[in-house]
């Protein structure tokens, strides 16, 4: 009975995750504009959470809906819906590159256990492939190069601090 009632509360703590992250970002997030253009996108965090060692479909499929409906509720046209799943997709090779083989161990992975550079590095390399991905599909011109990667830089800054301090004060240690 315990071990159903832990996969239930880690079901529940990732759909209230979801909701919170969807929520935050479309009400507060979306209308934050740091020095006119900077707009942390702090709903990826969902995917850095996600438990490891749940099936990568269910992964793909839910960064998919959180993705679209923050697209629904932005009018970008399925921007972060794409940049989202892809960075869901390429999470555990990241991580596995990140860690190696012999730090990870699926049944117990959570973010906050591993080293802090480690963890900086797992987060910093999907921010930056998902903020580069955003903008160069919202520039969508070799012209705006130079834009779509001081953006993807300056973004992925506030985006990275303040997501490392969102799983810092809202997530347990093991």
């Amino acid at each position: 009975m315990n071990k159903a009632l832990k996969m239930n509360n880690v079901a529940l703590n990732n759909i209230i995750r979801f909701i919170a992250l969807l929520f935050l970002q479309v009400l507060i997030f979306n209308h934050v504009n740091i020095f006119g253009y900077i707009n942390p996108m702090v709903y990826i965090v969902w995917v850095f959470l996600f438990p490891v060692r749940k099936s990568k479909s269910l992964l793909l499929i839910l960064s998919f809906l959180l993705g679209l409906s923050i697209d629904f509720f932005s009018d970008s046209g399925g921007i972060n819906a794409f940049a989202i799943t892809f960075i869901a997709y390429f999470r555990l090779p990241i991580l596995k590159t990140v860690l190696r083989k012999s730090d990870l161990d699926y049944a117990q992975f959570n973010l906050r256990t591993i080293s802090f550079n480690k963890a900086f590095l797992f987060i910093a390399i999907l921010t930056m492939m998902h903020h580069f991905i955003v903008f160069g599909l919202e520039y969508f011109s070799f012209d705006a190069i130079t834009r779509v990667i001081s953006n993807t830089i300056l973004t992925s800054i506030f985006t990275i601090l303040i997501s490392a301090l969102g799983i810092v004060l809202f997530t347990k240690k093991k």
